[in-house]
This record gives structure tokens, sequence and C-alpha cells, in this order.
């Protein structure tokens, strides 16, 4: 039995819906999905119903962007109540964020004489929490890009004409926001960071566990996150950061996380819930 814990939908920047990924989810046989779109919890009711009429262990998630020393960090929420007020209040606050920071994009295109409205991504990204892959699938859509390769590459990525920075709380934040919505906070593919000397202060702030195995992490990268795991008594989970079509092929199924995880996951939500 095998789980994937990073999965993302059209509610934030993947391209399926919720019913998709659990059809796929079906199709690779797994035990268990959880839903981690991007400062957004919309799409895990729609993903809880599908999950239940396929048989299939479903865990409400989001994925958050923080910071720690000034470098961006994920934080994995699992468990969540997605009804938690204090929660919808933060997330909606990153949404507008990121709505703002499409609307700079969109200017910094403009006086580059690329001619994208901010709402023709709005209207292709149809959901709250926009981010730059609506903005590169815009622009190919408009035929301004040849691919989202090269928005990226010509535009969007870091230092790129149009990049924008993106407004994050401290991870600190992020991890405590997680736990007052009754969930575990795990750190996202820590390989891709490269910060790996933020661990110990996120694991005095009270980080539940780590993400081990990832589309990203080589096996030598695994294994030294599975030490580093083993060495402050965190959780291990896995996925495969599946966002659809949007890099040219799904993800979902490359990574399977053994199922035993997902027991140690729920056992740790239980003791949390009983204090």
């Amino acid at each position: 039995m095998y789980a994937d814990l990073h999965l993302h939908t059209h509610f934030s920047d993947g391209t399926y819906s919720p019913e998709e990924v659990v059809a796929n989810g079906v199709r690779f046989g797994f035990a268990a999905l959880a839903l981690t779109d991007h400062d957004t919890v919309e799409g895990c009711a729609r993903m809880a119903a599908a999950c239940q009429a396929a048989d299939i262990e479903f865990i409400p998630g989001a994925e958050l962007t923080a910071e720690q020393k000034g470098a961006e960090l994920h934080i994995l929420g699992y468990f969540l109540d997605t009804g938690n007020t204090t929660l919808l209040a933060e997330i909606s606050k990153f949404q507008a964020v990121r709505q703002n920071r499409i609307r700079e994009m969109v200017a910094r295109l403009n006086q580059l004489r690329i001619p994208l409205a901010a709402d023709a991504v709005f209207a292709l990204a149809n959901c709250r929490s926009p981010g730059r892959p609506h903005v590169a699938r815009a622009m190919v859509k408009a035929g301004l890009c040849g691919s989202l390769d090269e928005a990226f590459e010509r535009y969007l990525k870091k230092n790129r004409p149009a990049w924008v920075p993106k407004m994050k709380m401290s991870a600190c934040e992020g991890i405590e926001l997680i736990h007052q919505a009754g969930g575990l906070a795990v750190l996202a593919h820590p390989g891709l960071n490269r910060s790996d000397d933020v661990i110990p202060a996120l694991v005095d702030a009270g980080l539940d566990g780590i993400e081990c195995f990832h589309t990203k992490h080589s096996t030598h990268a695994a294994e030294r996150y599975l030490e580093i795991a083993d060495q402050y008594r965190l959780l291990v989970t896995g996925g495969s950061d599946c966002h659809g079509m949007s890099k040219g092929k799904p993800l979902i199924g490359t990574v399977r996380l053994p199922y035993t995880h997902v027991e140690k996951l729920r056992a740790a939500r239980d003791a949390v819930a009983r204090g």
C-alpha cells in the first residue's frame, strides 16, 4: 500500500480537477492521497468526495510559502481543519498578495511592450491562488511565447525582467498557523531549498515532519533527509508534487510513499487532538 502526499489541482497552479487527480490515484493503486494546493483549501471538499467514492483515504492539506533567514521555504500542512476561521482568514491574505503579484508581473511585461492583460491571466487561472505558471500559460496561449519554459527563462524566473518577489510569512508563523488549524507541519522538498541549516530552528519552532521523497530528490538526497528525520525524530512524508499537465507530463505515480508513513502521520495527528 502506497500514498502520494503532495498533489496540486486547478484550485492553485495544477491543471487537473480534484476528480482527475483521484482518477489517476486509482490508476496507480494509491491507498491514500493528500491535496496540497498553494495557499488554498478550496479543492479539499471535492477531493474528499472523490476519494470516498474511490475508497481512497484522503488527507486535507495546503502548501504555504514561507521564509527563514532569507531562504524561501514551503511548508506543507496535513490534516487541516478546512473550516478553521483563522486559517481561512490568513489564506485570504495570501491570495490577495498572489493576485497583486500577477498584476505587477503583467505591468512589467507591458513595460517591455508585451501586450498581456492581467484579466487574461485571471480568466485562465480561474482560481483564487494564481501564480507564475498562469502568467506563462497565458503568454503561450496569446502567442507571446512558444513554451512555458521560454516564458520563465526570458521573463518570469528570479532576476528576469518580469519577476516579482513574493511576500512571505516566517516559517515559524507558518508552522503555528498549521498547528492552530489542527494540522501537522512538514517541510516540503528540502533538497530544492538548499537551506538545511535552518532545519534545527524549524524543529525548535515545532516542525513535525520532512518530505524525504520527492520527484526532484535523488536517492542520495532521500537517504540524507531520512537521516535528518531520524536525528530530529521527524515524521517522514513524500509525494510527486504533481501539477497535472503543466510540466509536460503528469508526475503522479513517480513517488510511492509506503503507507506505514501515513499511519504514523495519523497517529501523530490523533496524539495532538488528544492534547
